[in-house]
């Protein structure tokens, strides 16, 4: 566990003993405590944390917020981490590190290392997170890019914060738009036999399409011509399915995104999973046919409607296949939790999959489902209908291409998953401070080259002392350093991400703020010492940020 949550928790125990002792003295009533809690406040004038304890207590003691924190305040012990303790209106208590303290942390990041940031919350239990899983029917294009680093971040958050985490993309490899798939894409190489024949009415229409026939046609000649329809269909068909998911899985590399695992629904057929779960289903009596088909019966569940999982044709519905992939998860494969990151489209299906769960005997709080809202392209102020290459949609893959993995992962993360977003495909290529991307890893690169400068002047630091680390950009940087594991404590809570793209910013603004006012490398060779330590503590916490958002920490710009 970090020193910085310690020292967040021994606040806590320092109030809690406070009003157990009043309460046993008679200054205070002896009522049930409400839960303590101690946050940063927004204004740095108001200590390093506050709590407002005495607010919440208030009402149950009959006693007015502002004579509690008097009366707590009054019985918390003089400690050398605590420079000041202070009451403020309307009943808040706040509290101040002592310098000594705070330059001290800079040895315990040194000491953490790249363990540094790193908390013990997880207790090992397993997570599962399932996102981008679109239908190998298509390129993937931006909206997909940014459930996929949504994921991809909060899986490396969650994984040093002690959990074990998993990640999954689900296979859609069956079902009607398979077929469609299949029917359209045997259609496109007939066309490039210069066969004359229509494409399906439900075909997919994209210019990738007749790429992909093309390949299919230079790889197997005529081959699949004299087969039966439904056969040549078929074989085209799972050629090309194969080529999409390896295009999927290459876009993804692009962007630094990796899985551990690629499911397939049709494996859930195949090992006789969705009948057995459709079997327990009707069991329960969750089912009922009407209107030639099969229902499942939300609204005894208190949906607003019952849900189709069988079609009248036979045909499982994705509802339905969604049902036996979420028993697998819970059941079969025993995760403690489930995180699904699905596109805008499928908010009605949150509250769906939460109630059929519940009747598979699973707690629908282990099931979380983060939507993800759409993403608007811009190339400065102009917006960006159309891609150049493909006539049809923005591919995934031509972002990447244009403005580097670093750029979209960013950008991608920089705004709460429920909020839509511009990306401003010009800002993110700007070599200037106004481009967060650049403005934080030039942060990073700056520290790079004065450690380098101080090792060609062979200046052995780690003797420093940080005592001597009293100026106020120094201080404000190592507050912004130990904010870190506070950070990815509050992204392991919320499931938000892009809380690490703002602290990023902050921790790269005190960091150049701190160089502008106060010279690392000098004659003054104790305080030069310490300022160095300093620095790769900051270089420390800044890497870690960086990494933990899947982006790159450079040595030189």
């Amino acid at each position: 566990m970090s020193e910085i949550l310690s020292a967040k928790q021994r606040i806590i125990n320092y109030l809690q003993q406070a009003a157990i002792q009043a309460q046993e003295s008679g200054t205070l009533p002896k009522v049930p405590l409400p839960i303590i809690s101690v946050e940063r406040p927004q204004n740095p004038q108001h200590g390093d944390y506050a709590t407002s304890f005495p607010l919440k207590l208030t009402r149950a003691a009959g006693i007015e917020p502002l004579a509690i924190a008097d009366i707590i305040t009054k019985l918390i012990p003089q400690n050398s981490d605590i420079a000041a303790v202070e009451v403020a209106p309307p009943g808040f208590i706040n509290f101040t590190f002592s310098n000594k303290w705070l330059t001290h942390q800079v040895n315990n990041i040194l000491s953490a290392g790249q363990n540094y940031g790193n908390i013990e919350i997880g207790d090992g239990k397993r997570i599962q997170i399932e996102f981008v899983s679109v239908n190998p029917t298509g390129p993937l294009h931006v909206g997909h890019g940014r459930g996929a680093i949504l994921g991809s971040t909060l899986a490396n958050v969650l994984n040093i914060a002690g959990f074990f985490v998993e990640t999954e993309y689900y296979i859609n490899d069956t079902g009607n738009q398979i077929d469609a798939f299949k029917r359209s894409l045997f259609s496109r190489y007939q066309q490039s036999l210069n066969i004359d024949t229509e494409m399906p009415a439900e075909g997919y229409f994209g210019n990738y399409m007749i790429e992909l026939a093309k390949e299919i046609k230079n790889e197997n000649g005529n081959n699949f011509i004299k087969l039966p329809r439904i056969e040549a269909e078929s074989k085209v068909g799972a050629i090309g399915l194969t080529k999409m998911i390896n295009r999927i899985q290459k876009d993804l590399k692009l962007l630094k995104v990796d899985f551990d695992v690629w499911f397939s629904e049709k494996s859930l057929f195949d090992n006789g999973q969705y009948n057995k779960v459709i079997s327990m289903l009707k069991k329960g009596g969750h089912l009922a046919e009407k209107e030639s088909a099969v229902w499942f019966v939300s609204t005894v569940l208190g949906e607003d409607k019952d849900n189709v999982v069988i079609r009248s044709d036979g045909s499982a519905t994705y509802f339905a296949t969604d049902i036996a992939y979420h028993y697998n998860k819970f059941i079969d494969r025993r995760f403690d939790r489930v995180i699904d990151i699905w596109g805008a489209d499928h908010q009605g299906h949150v509250s769906r999959m939460k109630a059929v769960v519940t009747t598979l005997g699973i707690d629908p709080e282990r099931l979380e489902v983060i939507i993800s809202q759409m993403v608007t392209l811009r190339r400065g102020g102009e917006l960006v209908r159309i891609s150049k290459r493909s006539g049809d949609i923005i591919t995934l893959r031509e972002v990447v291409e244009e403005v580097g993995a670093d750029a979209c992962r960013f950008f991608f993360l920089a705004r709460s998953a429920d909020s839509q977003m511009d990306f401003d495909l010009e800002l993110a290529k700007k070599e200037s401070q106004d481009n967060p991307v650049y403005y934080i890893q030039y942060a990073h690169a700056r520290i790079a080259s004065i450690l380098s400068l101080a090792k060609q002047k062979k200046i052995n630091y780690n003797n420093g002392d940080v005592s001597l680390l009293v100026d106020e950009a120094e201080s404000s940087l190592v507050r912004k350093m130990l904010m870190l594991p506070e950070i990815i404590e509050m992204v392991v809570n919320t499931l938000e991400p892009h809380h690490l793209t703002y602290y990023a910013q902050d921790l790269a603004t005190a960091f150049h703020s701190f160089y502008k006012q106060c010279r690392v490398v000098s004659n003054d060779e104790p305080l030069c010492k310490a300022r160095l330590k300093l620095v790769a503590a900051a270089k420390l916490a800044l890497a870690k940020t960086l990494h933990l958002m899947g982006m790159t920490a450079p040595e030189t710009m």
